[in-house]
């Protein structure tokens, strides 16, 4: 059975597209991330994933990249997890709607892979976007595989970023270990 896979990054798609593809899915992924901040992530994460997805013998599609999407869609940008479902649901419909279009009836995510996803919400997103587009989603718990495939990635030297990708998620690392940006008149 085909799966249209979005992808959020190559760590993260290690362990679902194994488990996919010893569950009988033929994967082809999506890597659809507005989300990302800022355009040296977004091509660091994507130069990754076009090597990674090459040695797995997976087929990517790479939309253009368009934060504006983002910013267009994302509500109260600030607050989570409000800003997260908004960001979740722009991903999950274009995914949906790539799916309906190209004619592979059920897709999936590997944010399911994350344990810093609230599940219960992106899932929500995501059947609200299949629904939209009369495709099924397929929900599967990849979290058991989190631990082992960020070892794997860390080993063979892929590019592990160290936070979400939003600009919002950025700022709330860098602040929450402490660091202080100085305004400009405390030079």
């Amino acid at each position: 059975m085909k799966i249209l896979l979005h992808i959020c990054c190559a760590p993260c798609l290690i362990y679902p597209l194994e488990k996919l593809r010893s569950g009988g899915f033929e994967a082809r992924g999506v890597f659809y991330n507005p989300n990302i901040h800022g355009a040296a992530e977004y091509a660091a994460r994507r130069q990754c994933l076009e090597s990674y997805s090459a040695s797995r013998g997976l087929e990517v599609e790479y939309p253009a990249y368009a934060p504006e999407e983002f910013f267009g869609g994302v509500q109260n940008g600030a607050l989570t997890p409000q800003r997260c479902v908004s960001c979740w649901s722009l991903r999950m419909n274009y995914t949906a709607r790539l799916a309906r279009t190209s004619g592979i009836g059920v897709f999936s995510t590997t944010l399911l892979v994350s344990p810093y996803q609230d599940h219960a919400l992106l899932r929500a997103a995501a059947e609200r976007a299949a629904e939209e587009e009369k495709v099924d989603f397929y929900y599967a718990d990849f979290r058991p595989g989190f631990r082992q495939a960020r070892r794997q990635a860390g080993e063979t030297g892929l590019y592990l970023q160290k936070y979400c990708g939003c600009i919002y998620s950025e700022t709330e690392r860098y602040f929450s270990k402490g660091k202080v940006v100085k305004d400009a008149g405390d030079r």
